[in-house]
């Protein structure tokens, strides 16, 4: 399971006038704002960044200009992976540290939707280990049991995370995950070519 909310990207217009500073060629670029306050690519501008793209990340650095910003709601075993983009990505996650306690566990905090009947059965018997170990803590305070809830907490368990990260960024983990093994990574791809003009500018010879 994995859901992505609250999508938004931005500084379209201010990484295409720098894409046109090597030139000199601002005179030519013909994007505008439309009555909504959104970036529209013009015929000119569009072209040059296709260019820019296709020629490899040597020469499309404006997209590293272009930024999106997302919530995303995903079991630790996808963050796991998604944690290998460290270089340019930025996330304030929901703290398993500070808050595992603050609600009980229910069925409905894991990813649990490819699992079998004898795994549902055995994530049920763990929830409600997790929900005693829960209780006692509370009531006693004792680390132990605190220490219990992390260390046995499954990884299928729901994380959000507010994430942002660059057109780079993206790009860079749509050709590495598209056709990954986990749904959730060629979901997350899919949601990707969502994104304003990714297809434009990154697929447009598919």
């Amino acid at each position: 399971m994995i859901l992505l909310e609250k999508i938004e990207t931005f500084n379209f217009e201010n990484a295409v006038r720098g894409a046109r500073n090597p030139l000199n060629s601002w005179a030519k670029s013909d994007s505008y704002k439309d009555e909504n306050g959104n970036f529209v690519f013009g015929e000119n501008d569009l072209n040059l960044a296709q260019r820019l793209c296709k020629a490899g990340s040597d020469h499309r650095k404006f997209v590293r200009q272009i930024f999106v910003s997302v919530d995303i709601t995903a079991p630790i075993y996808w963050w796991k992976e998604y944690d290998t983009y460290k270089v340019g990505t930025v996330a304030n996650s929901t703290s398993t540290m500070h808050k595992i306690h603050s609600k009980e566990f229910t069925i409905s905090d894991f990813s649990c939707d490819k699992m079998n009947e004898k795994a549902i059965d055995s994530l049920k018997k763990t929830i409600d280990i997790l929900n005693e170990l829960r209780t006692m803590f509370i009531e006693t305070k004792d680390k132990q049991f605190w220490y219990s809830m992390i260390q046995l907490l499954p990884s299928g368990y729901n994380q959000k995370r507010t994430c942002s990260f660059s057109y780079e960024n993206a790009f860079a983990m749509y050709n590495s995950r598209k056709m990954h093994k986990l749904d959730e990574w060629r979901e997350f791809c899919n949601e990707i070519t969502k994104l304003p003009y990714f297809k434009e500018m990154f697929l447009f010879e598919e």
